[in-house]
């Protein structure tokens, strides 16, 4: 039987453990932490998370370890409603991430992931899966490329939030419809320091193209139309993970025949209120939580953005 869903989340899974602190540590200092909160992360598994809460269904392909920190993020995502049939569990550990979150919600991550193997093509079946869209964030491009290459056959469409380079994110950058980077991915892949001349360098690589500039908002690019959109203002509590909100909340328009423009404002919404909460799961808003906050704001998602 074919198993239909909105978006299959292809790549990395850890489990997040967060602490706020007031000023960065330096050398041999013991630096107090006043909150604390830990569950499940990883770009694709959050924004697998994300499909879910927003109303969509979600699919999830990548690893976790026969471990404690696997069975509670296993846990989580089906809690969440995420298909997990594909989740591939090993003898290896799951990928840990210690976050350590400042003042003013900007965070230093430091992840171990260093016996964690990639996943074989061979090693997950998937031809009775039928995504909407083919979302991936590069932590598995031997198993992506091959599952590129099906989407193209189908006609469905593939989105990539590429993070880094080292990643592996740079190997997918030219066979994807929508090529979603980082600062730090663009600078890396193009040369470019500055980042409009990185995205119009990039926008060779794929038909939809946007850079991610934190708190100064998104650039984004399709054929001949250029923008700039500020972030929302928000309370920043922490920014943990409000790129992977961003890529599931535009996957998930785009799967559901959203335009470009609209996959991007519902984008830049959900990823602004994930940053009102602590760490990268928790604060991930779900539908009703979202049209309620753009309510009070005087917009909705079908508005166009209000511009600088």
């Amino acid at each position: 039987m074919i198993k239909p869903v909105d978006v299959l989340c292809v790549g990395h899974a850890a489990y997040d453990v967060a602490l706020v602190v007031d000023h960065h540590p330096g050398e041999d200092e013991k630096c107090p932490a006043s909150r604390r909160t830990m569950a499940g992360g990883g770009p694709a598994a959050n924004a697998s998370v994300t499909v879910a809460r927003l109303g969509g269904l979600a699919a999830f392909c990548g690893y976790l370890g026969r471990d404690l920190f696997g069975d509670l993020h296993l846990a989580e995502l089906r809690a969440e409603g995420v298909l997990t049939d594909w989740v591939v569990r090993g003898p290896h550990p799951t990928p840990l991430s210690m976050i350590l979150v400042k003042p003013d919600g900007k965070r230093t991550v430091v992840n171990f992931k260093e016996e964690t193997p990639p996943l074989e093509p061979g090693q997950v079946d998937l031809s009775r899966l039928a995504p909407g869209v083919l979302l991936m964030d590069g932590h598995e491009p031997e198993l992506s490329l091959t599952l590129i290459r099906e989407a193209r056959r189908r006609g469905v469409p593939t989105v990539l939030d590429a993070g880094s380079v080292q990643s592996g994110a740079g190997r997918l950058a030219g066979h994807v419809d929508h090529l979603i980077a980082s600062s730090r991915f663009a600078r890396e892949l193009t040369g470019e320091i500055d980042a409009r001349r990185a995205l119009r360098s990039l926008s060779t690589q794929a038909p939809v193209v946007a850079v991610t500039l934190g708190e100064e908002g998104f650039l984004w690019r399709n054929e001949d139309r250029e923008e700039h959109w500020p972030a929302l203002p928000v309370e920043v509590v922490d920014t943990t993970g409000a790129g992977d909100v961003f890529h599931g909340a535009y996957a998930l328009e785009i799967a559901r025949g959203g335009s470009v423009e609209g996959a991007f404002r519902m984008a830049r919404a959900a990823a602004a209120l994930s940053c009102t909460g602590l760490g990268a799961r928790s604060p991930i808003p779900d539908r009703a939580s979202l049209d309620n906050w753009l309510a009070i704001r005087g917009q909705s998602s079908g508005q166009p953005p209000s511009m600088p």
